[in-house]
């Protein structure tokens, strides 16, 4: 079993069962007896722990949207050093003097591996592009990540929001105060607002890769299925907690904590992986993307992407989300007489794309263009759709029969904001804008001619 670090004065307790359905209140305990029987705070703990709240929504919140989770822990999370500033490539201001608008399509190559000194999954994120902010609690930011070494005796917190962790290349193992979760490539795993955690390459491994959609305002939840029925999409059933886990360890300790897009840390003496039991319906949790019940069209014309959606983040208006999480998992394909990928498009939402492996079957893959790791941003009313080399594939192709396609998973975070993009993502000396992407397009035929149209039928 992975550990965060080999404990040479600690003891740790591992215990083996799985949590699973997605917003269940679920109780864990590590040591029988952790959890206070009847009442959340006793006058004395058992086993002498400290019981500590952790809340995800107000008070008063609604008891259908109310999270919060109960905490048993060695030490309390007060205390500490002062915050220091640290230097980081995140950014939460998407003003106009801080961010880029983008009214072209843009491409991506993958963020590159690090090679030689050793970097941290937080040392590795960089921010792509955002709107709104956390203030607030409103928008969305959408970064990357590339790290070859491990969190030791370091907790990550982000006060701004949730994030969602799409890994793209190598497993991360992330230790949080709930519990541990492996999350290797097509699958992701979520870490609500303030919930502390480290993300380390899986050991003996390169590296590790992916992607991060943070949202600013309220948490993700399953999207509603409609005339679908009661069941398909994203099942509750396959969305699992983390067990309770700690380490009891006296160490040099350091919480790295976000806060309006900027970094500090503060010193402690113990471990914060120190929580013997935990209750509630507030905790991180992973999906494997491969568990995922696609529902496609059976007669004719490709369907809305809406239809592969596995988390969104509503907003006030019925409908519509501050972001949705969206795949493009292997299916069978079925539609007669029709341009079986996906069609030209301009959309009142931003999308932002990923590849996970494979190629997507509306853009060439490999070098020079749609790569793993790679990713693309369209935003609103910008147009985009599938490539040149796509357009002369499919509009030949036999619909007479099915065919599977298995040939990757290409997911995008979608959204109602405007996006801006960051300096680091819009400076095409850093190697990864690719400057040719509209290229892609050249070469689409002409095949309307004016002459050919017979005298008189023009607009009859």
């Amino acid at each position: 079993m992975w550990e965060a670090r080999p404990p040479v004065d600690a003891t740790c307790y591992q215990a083996s069962a799985e949590l699973s359905g997605f917003g269940s209140h679920v109780a864990s305990e590590a040591v029988l007896g952790a959890l206070p029987v009847g009442q959340n705070s006793p006058q004395q703990p058992p086993l002498g722990l400290y019981a500590e709240q952790l809340s995800g929504t107000a008070f008063t919140a609604p008891r259908a949207t109310n999270q919060r989770s109960w905490l048993y822990r060695i030490a309390p999370s007060v205390g500490g050093s002062a915050s220091e500033p640290l230097p980081s490539r995140l950014q939460a201001d998407f003003s106009d003097a801080a961010a880029v608008a983008a009214p072209d399509p843009h491409r991506w190559r993958p963020l590159p591996l690090p090679t030689g000194a050793p970097v941290t999954f937080v040392e590795g994120l960089v921010t792509m592009c955002g709107a709104g902010g956390p203030a607030l609690k409103e928008g969305v930011a959408i970064h990357l990540y590339s790290c070859n070494a491990p969190m030791l005796d370091t907790a990550f917190s982000n006060s701004d929001g949730d994030l969602l962790l799409v890994p793209q290349a190598g497993a991360l193992h992330v230790v949080t105060e709930f519990g541990r979760m492996s999350v290797e490539p097509r699958e992701v795993c979520v870490v609500p607002r303030g919930v502390r955690f480290a993300a380390s390459p899986a050991a003996g491994s390169s590296g590790a890769r992916g992607y991060v959609l943070e949202t600013f305002g309220p948490h993700f939840r399953l999207p509603e299925l409609g005339p679908i029925g009661a069941n398909g999409l994203a099942e509750p059933r396959d969305f699992v907690y983390p067990h309770a886990w700690y380490e009891d360890r006296t160490c040099d300790f350091t919480v790295v904590t976000k806060l309006l897009g900027r970094l500090y840390a503060t010193k402690r003496t113990h471990s914060v992986f120190d929580v013997v039991g935990w209750h509630g319906n507030y905790a991180p949790y992973k999906y494997d993307l491969r568990r995922f019940h696609a529902v496609n069209t059976v007669s004719v014309d490709h369907p809305d992407p809406s239809i592969f959606t596995v988390l969104t983040v509503p907003t006030n208006e019925p409908g519509v989300a501050a972001a949705d999480f969206v795949i493009f998992p292997p299916r069978w394909l079925c539609a007669e007489g029709t341009f079986r990928p996906p069609y030209f498009h301009r959309n009142c939402m931003s999308e932002f794309m990923g590849l996970i492996d494979g190629v997507y079957d509306a853009k060439k893959g490999g070098k020079g263009g749609f790569e793993p790791g790679g990713c693309s941003y369209h935003g609103a009313g910008t147009p985009h759709g599938p490539d040149a080399a796509a357009v002369a594939s499919a509009s030949q192709a036999d619909t007479s029969r099915p065919t599977k396609f298995d040939g990757g998973l290409a997911f995008m975070f979608e959204t109602s904001a405007l996006l801006r993009l960051t300096p680091f993502a819009a400076d095409p000396s850093n190697g990864m804008l690719d400057t040719d992407y509209g290229a892609c397009w050249e070469g689409l035929p002409r095949l309307f001619s004016s002459a050919g149209v017979a005298n008189g039928s023009n607009g009859k």
